[in-house]
């Protein structure tokens, strides 16, 4: 189920409830909508929004510093990849092959990640990308310096692609991420516990209608921004990959 997907059964579920709430107002007993009864159900609402407040701005936290990690770890990588491209150039004409090669396959790369498709970012978590890294790196291990400049630089060079590979690799593990199931489970419950003991403490008219449609819209929202957050690599919400096509461009030169 797509993001947009799961935000729209949230809001359908919110939504719903508050519907529920205000049919059940026109149902109970005159007693049961007192103003005592209403104050009850007040206070009770107010812990469970309580505790829905706490449990959206952790997981909004928590999302927005997924998304922070992901965008920092893609600039880091961008000037590492620069960076290697000019140690391998100052090594020699003897890492021209392997400068194309890396140059090809980053710009193989960002085209997979700006694909935004679930199956080809898959392909980079998965064994066929650490077999091609690890064949960069064999590449550069199997260089033959001639001088003590060269076997510095070589030593340089094998650290850093060793540097960009984790890095590329961390970051697109944080990128695949989720809330807890459980976790949102309880806080979709929970808002449309409030939003239904909204409806059964209003009249139903338009005002209140259109005041319900609005906080399950907004609420819906703020998990859509969530599970978007979550996901950096693809989606409606991605970090920016302009770094990488900058260090795209330097690469070769």
């Amino acid at each position: 189920m797509s993001h947009v997907e799961t935000a729209l059964v949230v809001f359908a579920c919110v939504f719903g409830s508050a519907l529920f709430g205000l049919y059940l107002r026109t149902k109970l007993p005159e007693h049961h909508l007192s103003d005592e009864s209403i104050s009850a159900v007040k206070l009770a609402v107010g812990l469970i929004a309580t505790m829905a407040a706490l449990v959206l701005g952790l997981l909004v936290s928590s999302a927005k510093n997924t998304f922070d990690t992901v965008s920092n770890e893609v600039v880091h990588s961008a000037a590492s990849i620069i960076f290697l491209d000019r140690v391998l150039a100052k090594y020699g004409p003897e890492t021209k092959g392997i400068r194309d090669l890396y140059k090809q396959r980053v710009g193989m790369t960002i085209q997979i990640i700006a694909s935004g498709e679930p199956a080809q970012l898959a392909k980079l978590r998965g064994l066929e990308a650490l077999r091609w890294a690890e064949s960069l790196q064999l590449k550069l291990e199997a260089l033959s310096p001639r001088s003590e400049v060269q076997r510095q630089l070589q030593a340089s060079a094998i650290q850093i692609i060793g540097e960009v590979l984790n890095a590329r690799q961390l970051t697109m593990l944080q990128a695949s991420g989720s809330p807890p199931l459980p976790l949102l489970i309880s806080l979709v419950l929970w808002l449309a516990i409030i939003l239904c003991a909204f409806g059964l403490s209003a009249p139903a008219n338009a005002t209140v209608i259109v005041a319900l449609f609005l906080g399950a819209l907004s609420t819906s929202g703020a998990i859509f921004l969530i599970l978007e957050m979550n996901t950096p690599l693809d989606g409606v919400i991605t970090v920016s990959l302009e770094p990488l096509r900058e260090a795209l461009t330097m690469l070769g030169q």
